[in-house]
């Protein structure tokens, strides 16, 4: 039986293949605050301009190619049951071939409902005022905002309990709740943290087995691959 190795990614691995995020120095989003464009109450107040920043988005996406570190990861499928858990909200995992990756921030190349929540459609152009769910409401983006729930918490938290492996890469281990997943996962296990850049929170403060690999996803992602196939 394959080992489960869980990999949690954040916005540095998807910054590595030319993805804006709203952590650079300036903290903004495209000369935007979060404030205005991602926020349940940006969306009441403009829904206009947040269709747009969106859409802007959405199309820098479609314009970008996974890196080596989303390659890597979906080459250890071959010897590992791999969950990724990511951050992000762009495809790059899928397109690179991870086959099981769950969103915990929603997802860009999707819509939703703003009546039923439950209708969720693909969507890759620009979405508009006046594009209508099949009820006749107007769609959002499939996004978790700042202040919203995150419905697949409680699922990352479960594969997290499932963890024999634990990858942490491209992230600042900042945002919480999904920083705080590794305290479900079980705390003898190795794990992993592939950052440029890295800071280590209380959770991973408390791992006995912990190596950490101060490098992009790009290069590091193939030096944890290497260590933990030769385990």
């Amino acid at each position: 039986m394959k080992k489960k190795l869980i990999v949690l990614t954040g916005a540095g691995i998807s910054a590595e293949s030319g993805i804006k995020t709203f952590r650079d120095s300036d903290g903004l989003w495209e000369n935007h605050r979060i404030e205005d464009v991602a926020t349940p109450e940006a969306w009441h107040r403009d829904p206009g301009l947040v269709l747009e920043f969106y859409n802007r988005r959405r199309a820098q996406l479609l314009a970008v190619k996974p890196n080596q570190g989303h390659i890597e990861l979906a080459g250890l499928e071959k010897d590992f049951d791999v969950e990724i858990i990511t951050q992000n909200v762009d495809d790059l995992h899928e397109r690179a071939g991870s086959t099981s990756v769950t969103h915990l921030h929603g997802e860009l190349l999707k819509v939703r409902s703003t009546f039923d929540e439950n209708l969720v459609y693909p969507w890759n152009e620009d979405l508009d005022t006046g594009d209508l769910c099949e009820k006749g409401s107007q769609l959002r983006p499939h996004i978790v905002w700042f202040g919203e729930a995150v419905p697949m918490l409680e699922h990352a938290a479960l594969l997290a309990e499932r963890a024999d492996i634990f990858m942490v890469v491209g992230t600042s281990l900042q945002v919480y709740p999904a920083a705080g997943l590794m305290q479900y996962a079980p705390k003898f296990i190795p794990y992993y943290y592939v950052d440029p850049n890295p800071r280590i929170n209380w959770e991973l403060q408390s791992k006995s087995n912990l190596h950490i690999i101060e490098e992009p996803a790009t290069t590091g992602v193939a030096k944890v691959a290497a260590l933990i196939r030769n385990c």
